[in-house]
Parts: structure tokens; C-alpha cells; sequence
């Protein structure tokens, strides 16, 4: 059986912390950000960690 391939994709917008969580960073913060209010784009700056079942599935992907 051949190897599995990392997802490049998801290789790049997600990093895997000391602990094992899933790390990654919060979308709606590239584009139309003018009528977003200063508080909404302070929170978007913000990195999210998850270790739930889905970022089991994504460390999977990543080949980890």
C-alpha cells in the first residue's frame, strides 16, 4: 500500500502545538473590513486551539 500524502493545504494553515492541540487562525479578517467594528477585527486577531474529533481528523491529514 502506498503512503498517505500530507495535505499541503492544510499543512500551511494549521500548526499542531506542544500539547497535541490544533492551532490556527480565525477567518473573516482579509478583505471588507471597514464595516467591521474595531472590536470584532481585535477579537478575529485572536488563534484558536481545538482538540476535539475534528482536529483529530486534521492532524490525520497532516501526516501526524
Amino acid at each position: 500500500m502506498p503512503k498517505m500524502k500530507t495535505h499541503k493545504g492544510a499543512k500551511k494553515r494549521f500548526r499542531i502545538t506542544g500539547t497535541g492541540k490544533l492551532k490556527r487562525r480565525q477567518a473573516g479578517k482579509k478583505h471588507l473590513n471597514s464595516p467591521k467594528s474595531g472590536k470584532r477585527k481585535r477579537h478575529l486577531r485572536e488563534p484558536i486551539t481545538r482538540s476535539d474529533a475534528l482536529a483529530k481528523k486534521y492532524k490525520l491529514i497532516m501526516g501526524l
